[in-house]
């Protein structure tokens, strides 16, 4: 077998890709994980590397990042838990036969207990590291609406109860339940933000993640400051999507272990695609759009065994 067919089929197994999110955080503190929405993004977020313009490391991404918003909208359904896990989770499969990389799942409110604890097995044997399970109840809506549209909270003590039995029920020393905290989002305060992510983390979780929508990010960091003072060994998450010129190295410095990259593969794709449909329209060919488009060549080589 082929040297590199063969080290990508071994990096593939569920037991090793399941354990390369505890490695990778132990091995460069903090890591870059993006969004991919389906095998072709996760192949460009596999083999994509670049030059970093402040320090001229080169650098790429260690991980993916399954998000519940992208993977409802490319289907054209509503970001709302309606897509099932176990939809997900074959998209994910998908993903898995043709990359190497570790993936952390969006698991939106993680359902009903019981579900959830069905699903934490489920994903283990698939190979995933860890799930993020985000602190609200009744219907999902997306947290950048944050008061904008009805959004409860769960009790802390019903969010405990669900890290602690999700915990409990894992068979797996190395996948994690990683608490997100919602209080910035709704406005409920910094105090609430803290001692939300102190109670989850007292019952179990193996980290915290902080969502915002202020653009300066200061609150972001006003938080890591804090945890990091009790808790300086748990995962701590940030998605800077609304903060967006806030740097990586910024949120490693501040004490941030993942930063995810939540959105932006779907975005920059239906932009593309939005610009090359209308000019065909335009001119009524495809000969304007060429130099837009990747060529069918590069297209072939993208997905191995092509040739």
């Amino acid at each position: 077998m082929d040297n590199a067919i063969s080290n990508s089929v071994q990096l593939s197994i569920p037991s090793i890709r399941r354990s390369k999110l505890k490695e990778a955080i132990n091995l460069y503190g903090c890591i870059r994980v993006l969004e991919t929405h389906n095998p072709i993004s996760a192949l460009i977020a596999e083999n994509v590397n670049a030059n970093d313009v402040d320090s001229g490391m080169n650098v790429e991404y260690q991980g993916f990042w399954s998000s519940s918003l992208t993977d409802s909208v490319s289907r054209g359904k509503p970001d709302i838990e309606f897509l099932d896990i176990k939809s997900r989770m074959l998209n994910i499969s998908d993903i898995f036969e043709v990359t190497s990389k570790l993936l952390i799942i969006d698991g939106d409110t993680g359902g009903k207990v019981d579900h959830f604890l069905l699903n934490i097995r489920s994903l283990e044997r698939l190979g995933v590291s860890a799930i993020i399970v985000e602190d609200k109840t009744g219907l999902k809506k997306n947290s950048l609406f944050g008061n904008e549209v009805e959004q409860d909270q769960a009790t802390i003590g019903s969010f405990c109860t669900k890290i602690k039995r999700g915990k409990d029920s894992q068979l797996t020393q190395e996948f994690m339940i990683i608490a997100r905290v919602e209080s910035l989002i709704l406005e409920a305060g910094m105090n609430d933000a803290l001692e939300r992510a102190f109670a989850y983390s007292e019952s179990g979780a193996d980290g915290v993640m902080i969502h915002s929508r202020s653009p300066d990010g200061q609150e972001i960091f006003e938080f890591a400051k804090e945890y990091r003072a009790k808790y300086p060994n748990k995962i701590l998450v940030c998605v800077p999507t609304s903060y967006n010129e806030v740097k990586f190295n910024e949120l490693k410095n501040a004490g941030f272990n993942v930063v995810i990259y939540a959105n932006h593969m779907l975005r920059a794709a239906y932009k593309a695609m939005e610009y090359s449909s209308k000019k065909i329209l335009q001119n009524g060919r495809t000969f304007e759009t060429e130099p837009d488009l990747l060529s069918i060549r590069k297209i072939l080589d993208l997905v191995p065994g092509t040739r």
